[in-house]
């Protein structure tokens, strides 16, 4: 018999912990190739952790709601044939494992003692993990400083790329006079703090989902950080929908997917991109970082209400066939909760699709660190006048509204319009004859 340590992968760049939600299987129990054991949550999407071999599950280092490292082993497996692990055999590995918490006690107590400011828990609550600490203390932070960071872990905490990007931020910035209002909290100002509500017997009160929370947060976190202006226009669709009416049954019988009207506006707005890379941008204190890749986040619904962002890399390099595979493929996934958590990362443009819920328009909020973001909304029949050479007609037309927000630190009014013209251009121009 040989043992198999199961580690938690690498989700990502930017994800370096995640929480442990369930165990799907019990010590004990058999576990097939590429069966799902455990499933985890990140700060960006949820998860399940498949097996890499087959065996029986005989160790279960973590617990549910624990928060485990990138790389850490949360499981062990027994196999069946093979050798024992030659380093050293497991009952010594988890002997080790045992003696860490201790050995982690004791350098905590003398990390206190060598320098007390900074301790486990601010005087708000807040927990700071050892290694958050110590690098607090190796750069010279105070414990106020600390408290003031905004942690994109688990309920807010601070993570070790948090702290490691603030200390990075303020190397590069100038020194500056710091007043009294800067020094406040955001959490503590009346603006964030909710106003009390009054409950009765008959009311119901349901608590907000992890995903939820995270959406609430961004969300308002976008609103303070941006300054949101919107245009909008009005394009007339008809073209597209006359041909998809006309191509979507051959479509279907060459590569069995459905053609929707939304990879067909997609594919458009990731052309019109390409024509205006400032729109393709992300700002990081006073500078602006151009991208060169063109990334498109697509907002889906999930099943609990919530919203999730997939994102299409290289959009602009994807044909027709290519965008509706992506676009399908992930709009399935999202809805059963089977994203991993790159496929939500690294995102340079949002498209969301408002009309599916039957709105007309919307106004977006952007989603950090991105400059703008697009609505569509619903297709609508409505009489319209139509210019022809032998003059003015009113006939009957398939249109919609397009929303677009943008930051106006940054984008103005003549790049955040044109770009909606451009992409009303292209939209109308659309080729009744063209193969797909």
């Amino acid at each position: 018999m040989a043992k198999f340590e199961l580690k938690l992968p690498k989700m990502g760049e930017s994800v370096a912990e995640a929480t442990i939600t369930s165990w799907l299987k019990e010590v004990g129990e058999t576990v097939e190739l590429d069966e799902a054991i455990v499933e985890i949550a990140t700060d960006k999407v949820d998860s399940e952790v498949p097996s890499e071999v087959e065996g029986t599950l005989v160790e279960i280092l973590f617990e549910k709601d624990a928060i485990v490292a990138v790389g850490q082993t949360i499981a062990v497996i027994e196999t069946n044939g093979g050798e024992e692990t030659s380093n050293q055999s497991f009952e010594e590995k988890v002997e080790v494992v045992e003696h860490v918490d201790e050995v982690e006690q004791t350098i905590e107590a003398a990390t206190e003692i060598k320098n007390s400011p900074i301790t486990k828990t601010s005087d708000a609550g807040r927990f700071f993990s050892p290694l958050v600490r110590k690098i607090a203390e190796t750069e010279g932070l105070s414990m106020e400083e600390l408290d003031m960071l905004s942690g994109s872990g688990k309920d807010g905490r601070v993570t070790k790329n948090d702290i490691l990007s603030y200390i990075e931020d303020r190397n590069n910035l100038q020194p500056v006079k710091v007043t009294k209002t800067e020094t406040i909290p955001l959490e503590t100002t009346d603006f964030v703090r909710s106003v009390p509500t009054s409950v009765n017997g008959e009311d119901e009160i349901i608590e907000m989902t992890r995903m939820g929370k995270l959406v609430s947060k961004h969300m308002v976190a976008s609103v303070q950080t941006s300054a949101h202006v919107q245009s909008f226009i009005e394009i007339d669709v008809t073209n597209i929908v006359k041909w998809r009416a006309k191509v979507k049954d051959a479509y279907f019988m060459r590569e069995g997917e459905k053609l929707t009207f939304t990879p067909i506006l997609m594919h458009a707005v990731a052309s019109t991109i390409k024509k205006f890379p400032m729109i393709n941008i992300a700002v990081q204190g006073d500078t602006i970082i151009k991208k060169k890749n063109i990334n498109l986040g697509m907002a889906a619904a999930l099943p609990d209400g919530n919203l999730i962002v997939p994102v299409i890399k290289n959009a602009d390099q994807l044909n027709l066939v290519g965008m509706t595979r992506q676009v399908n493929d992930l709009a399935t996934r999202a809805r059963n909760n089977q994203l991993k958590p790159d496929e939500i990362q690294d995102g340079t443009y949002t498209v969301t699709n408002v009309g599916s819920f039957g709105s007309v328009m919307g106004t977006p909020i952007i989603n950090q660190p991105q400059v703008a973001i697009l609505a569509l909304g619903a297709i609508r029949k409505v009489p319209a006048v139509i210019e022809t050479s032998e003059g003015d007609f009113i006939g009957i037309r398939q249109k919609m509204f397009v929303s677009h927000s943008y930051d106006h630190r940054v984008v103005n009014g003549a790049l955040g319009g044109m770009f909606i013209k451009t992409l009303k251009e292209t939209l109308e121009a659309w080729d009744m004859n063209q193969e797909f």
